[in-house]
């Protein structure tokens, strides 16, 4: 629940709020629903709970698993401790802040939250804390990322003086997901209808969804998903370029392995030391990439074919077994860092082939990776007031 995962924040940075190191509850109670809620939070659990009656069954919850609490006394409300979340604030909770409010985990819930502690000071304080580590993360990944792009220019895998569709910018402030998804859409069908020329156009397309951490680009995703497919009939599928960093990795890391093996071979059991740098050099690479094809293989379906040194499978089949293994997940960074231009082009051509046999696209990622996938559906979501980010997460 992402009211349990906020608390979790909370605990982490006790020292930040100098939080108290022991036990504080707090009473939440409302007309439209039984009984009295007791929130519970100390230094090693969160309990949330709905008493029937004169006891209540809470849920623990700890940082390696989730258990039911023994059956516990109901405190009067005149007895139990100061409340913990009365304390961020001078008012008393506001009647909407409801039990199945909070259950509902959805952006309705989360903008009841954060109006609910505008005036807190110590929300505040941690919501800044957490807003500006969310954007220092950001930075570092884009540094990260244009690192692997320039490498990619030099090596002359992807064009340096490639320019990129414009984006069309969206400010998510006071917008729900729906609202957000419904202005996409408008220009996608305006798109659509003003080229019915092109082949793909009535049926399918490619929508690119940028921006910052903490935008909702997942949640934008997700909501475009359910109503390109339900409202507007269309087949949809949602792509990530993690699968394709995988098996690159798994091509390199068993090119290894064999080089390894034919060392011990040789030299009597004195081989290699599997150092994966080894088999990330420019021709190694593009041979790796012409091992991977993308087009329908089993029932008709789209999926990434895996064939070379020995291996012979589709992602699908392999993704959450050989391409989620050790020898995998180890090795991603190294390779992620030296292969983002033959990653970028190998998506780039497998989402214009399904764009244009009737597919809708939805991409999410960073720009550096997107600008090349072609489409004039491009859009970064934005907020014009950064602090949300915070008070979001």
């Amino acid at each position: 629940m992402r009211f349990l995962q906020a608390a979790a924040i909370l605990q982490s940075t006790a020292s930040l709020l100098r939080l108290p190191p022991i036990a504080q509850a707090f009473v939440l109670s409302s007309p439209k629903i039984q009984g009295v809620h007791y929130y519970l939070l100390q230094t090693s659990s969160i309990a949330i709970s709905r008493p029937p009656q004169k006891q209540l069954v809470g849920v623990t919850t700890s940082t390696s698993s989730i258990a039911t609490t023994a059956t516990t006394t109901l405190l009067q409300a005149t007895s139990a401790p100061k409340s913990y979340f009365s304390s961020l604030t001078d008012f008393s909770p506001m009647p909407d802040l409801t039990y199945p409010l909070l259950t509902a985990q959805n952006a309705t819930t989360t903008n009841a939250i954060i109006n609910h502690y505008a005036q807190s000071e110590s929300f505040t304080t941690l919501s800044t804390f957490e807003g500006n580590a969310i954007l220092q993360r950001d930075a570092e990944d884009d540094t990260k990322l244009q690192k692997g792009i320039d490498i990619a220019k030099a090596k002359g895998v992807i064009d340096p003086k490639f320019i990129p569709e414009e984006y069309i910018a969206i400010d998510v402030l006071g917008k729900n997901p729906e609202e957000v998804a419904e202005e996409i859409l408008t220009t996608v069908r305006s798109s659509s209808s003003s080229s019915s020329g092109n082949k793909g156009a009535a049926g399918g397309g490619v929508v690119v969804i940028c921006g910052l951490s903490g935008t909702g680009k997942g949640t934008t995703v997700s909501t475009l998903q359910q109503k390109l497919e339900s409202d507007e009939g269309k087949q949809v599928v949602c792509w990530s370029n993690g699968n394709i960093f995988r098996s690159v990795t798994l091509l390199a890391a068993t090119w290894c392995e064999q080089q390894q093996q034919h060392a011990d071979e040789s030299n009597g059991g004195g081989g290699g030391d599997g150092d994966i740098t080894k088999a990330l050099t420019k021709e190694n690479l593009a041979e790796f990439m012409t091992m991977l094809s993308f087009g329908k293989f089993k029932d008709g379906k789209y999926d990434t074919r895996i064939c070379g040194l020995g291996l012979d499978c589709l992602v699908s089949e392999v993704q959450n077994t050989e391409l989620k293994g050790p020898k995998v997940s180890k090795n991603i960074p190294t390779v992620a860092e030296v292969t983002q231009g033959e990653v970028i082009l190998f998506a780039a051509e497998a989402i214009r082939q399904m764009g244009e046999d009737g597919i809708f696209v939805l991409l999410e990622g960073r720009e550096q990776t997107v600008n090349y996938v072609r489409t004039p559906l491009r859009f970064t979501l934005t907020l014009s007031d950064l602090s949300l980010i915070g008070k979001r997460r």
